[in-house]
């Protein structure tokens, strides 16, 4: 079982819900050490200061903001602990809206939420209200010394709560807008249509596997017992250039009709 992160309580009106908070996901990437080609030796990086050239422990390693004119402010754990935020210990609930209205570019991180002991009924209480009016909570939750939007939702009987980032954290997108300009036909846009249609399907993650992380593994493995390493496909993609868009993509529809059929 993970180990949580952060316990506090939602508010729910004039209830209180205790939870704790756990991380939801996990990388499978495979993990790799830096090491010195000639002997095997493992790379480690050592914290020195500038100051004194001495190496500190990580325990005398304080956080510091350095202003534009230079002076330096230094903050110890006290500090972020103390913060006068209520959200270090509570998730207030702000509003309850529509989950389909938030752009996913906004979702930083997802937590599960676990009743803290005598939550559970309250818990309850929570996602079932939000079940039935099909709807998802908007809070503000401060975690990892960062105050944070969130959003409370269900998902298979648990609360998940996706941490969001704020609107001046993300990036105008539209410096990679095409030139208005440039513009397609209707016939253009219906066999574009026709292509999606033919490729629409349920969405099943499962089905899907990190291809690139497999083959990563194969290479170590073929490593570790001196054995040849697996070959590369020699085939290259096609180049070509794509004048007519129309016939491109009447050709890949019946091409994915084809695929379908025969799976």
């Amino acid at each position: 079982m993970p180990r949580s992160i952060w316990k506090g309580a939602i508010s729910f009106g004039l209830i209180s819900i205790p939870v704790k908070v756990y991380g939801a996901t996990e990388t499978k990437d495979l993990s790799f050490r830096q090491i010195h080609a000639e002997d095997e030796g493992r790379i480690r990086y050592k914290r020195v200061c500038e100051k004194c050239d001495k190496e500190i422990p990580y325990g005398d390693i304080a956080k510091g903001y350095e202003a534009a004119d230079g002076r330096l402010a230094i903050l110890e754990k006290g500090d972020f602990d103390d913060l006068p935020l209520t959200t270090t210990k509570t998730v207030d609930i702000h509003r309850f809206i529509d989950a389909a209205e938030v752009d996913p570019t906004y979702f930083e991180k997802t937590y599960v939420l676990e009743a803290d002991g005598p939550g559970a009924k309250p818990y309850v209480l929570l996602r079932d209200a939000l079940i039935k009016e099909d709807q998802a909570a908007l809070v503000k939750v401060a975690l990892r010394n960062r105050e944070s939007l969130a959003l409370i939702r269900v998902r298979d009987d648990v609360l998940l709560m996706h941490t969001m980032l704020w609107p001046d954290e993300l990036r105008d997108t539209g410096f990679a807008a095409p030139p208005a300009e440039v513009t397609v036909s209707e016939e253009e846009v219906t066999m574009a249509t026709s292509f999606i249609e033919q490729l629409h399907g349920e969405f099943e993650p499962d089905t899907f596997t990190d291809a690139y992380r497999d083959a990563l593994e194969e290479v170590v493995m073929a490593k570790l017992d001196g054995a040849d390493l697996p070959e590369t496909s020699k085939e290259q993609p096609s180049k070509a250039d794509v004048v007519d868009l129309v016939a491109a993509l009447r050709a890949s529809v019946d091409a994915a009709k084809a695929k379908r059929e025969a799976s």
